[in-house]
């Protein structure tokens, strides 16, 4: 039988969100840095907006896949403590822990958020938590986790999903995504992007781009748009089309096409939207500007446009959005809110 599809538990006020990380052996160094990196990066009036600690089953040394060993102190214990449990991958096929699978079973069980990247979805589902939910995993991987676990629902072609209580993403920077609409859900939008700008990496990207796994690009080719992006980015109030992009970068509109989907995997058009939703929320957030002020200024027209995308993307109106996670005089609170 399929798990309850229940919210994590509320986070407990005046204290950091707990976010405890499993490593297994051997475990992707890339994996482990992610959370650490990213949620220690979040704070709100000089305040930690999260608590991690790394442990594993057997605390001491830890293979990494990389050939290295890491010296990790703190047993399983730590879950019983955390708000959200996040399992670490090893980037290839591995038998999940049994004292793994027991403290995240147990952890679902306590109403935690359960979360995994890359192949750490095997411990999930081994657990049943991933039994008639949606499911991501690295695209190597994915076949296999369909058919040893048919019960779940694969979306194997996508960055991370989150279905309820349990999150899972794919392999190597999809972890960066997933942890950024992690921070999304529990701050906002405002302070996610803030982070994504401070570890130089990109705005929070959804959960449904797929992954770059049918046109892979060599490296140098990977920041082809990266210019037209930043231009697009400190235009957003313009009404930008199609050729406004193309001229900009120098190309005709079906090579911006084609370049523009290889790297971010969605369209221009669609990469244009979902910035200017991002930035809709961030002024939402950090603003008292009118609806169609909010509107005008990310490029989204009109107050009723605005609504209509917000709610397709978030299930809330602006003013519900507004409500919910306005930083505005309360700098030094906490948001408790679960976005929808």
């Amino acid at each position: 039988m399929p798990r309850p599809k229940s919210a994590h538990r509320p986070y407990q006020p005046n204290r950091p969100h707990r976010v405890a990380v499993i490593a297994p052996s051997p475990v992707s160094m890339f994996n482990l840095a992610i959370p650490e990196l990213l949620f220690g990066k979040v704070e709100l009036a000089g305040v930690p907006g999260y608590e991690v600690v790394v442990c594993t089953p057997q605390p001491g040394a830890v293979a990494t896949t990389g050939g290295l060993s890491l010296h990790v102190e703190q047993g399983l214990d730590a879950v019983r403590e955390a708000d959200t449990l996040l399992v670490a991958g090893t980037g290839h096929r591995y038998e999940p822990d049994p004292l793994t699978v027991a403290a995240v079973r147990e952890a679902a069980d306590a109403g935690r958020r359960i979360a995994s990247i890359c192949s750490g979805a095997f411990v999930l589902a081994e657990a049943g938590l991933l039994d008639g939910r949606s499911a991501t995993t690295y695209w190597e991987l994915a076949e296999e986790l369909r058919s040893r676990y048919p019960a779940l629902d694969l979306k194997g072609d996508v960055l991370y999903v989150e279905d309820g209580q349990v999150m899972t993403s794919s392999g190597y920077a999809a972890g960066i995504d997933l942890c950024l609409h992690i921070i999304r859900t529990d701050y906002g939008a405002a302070v996610a992007n803030q982070v994504a700008r401070a570890t130089l990496v990109a705005p929070v990207r959804p959960g449904g781009q797929t992954q770059f796994t049918q046109t892979p690009l060599p490296p140098e080719r990977g920041n082809a748009c990266a210019d037209t992006r930043g231009w697009a980015m400190r235009h957003l109030d313009e009404p930008l089309t199609l050729t406004d992009l193309a001229r900009q970068a120098g190309v005709s509109v079906r090579t911006l096409t084609r370049r523009f989907h290889a790297e971010s995997g969605v369209s221009p058009l669609q990469w244009l939207l979902h910035q200017r939703i991002e930035r809709a929320k961030e002024l939402l957030e950090t603003t008292s500007l009118s609806m169609d002020q909010v509107a005008q200024a990310c490029g989204l027209g009109t107050a009723d446009s605005l609504r209509g995308h917000l709610v397709r993307r978030t299930g809330l109106t602006p003013s519900a959005y507004r409500a919910q996670f306005s930083r505005l005089g309360t700098q030094g609170s906490r948001n408790t809110s679960v976005a929808a």
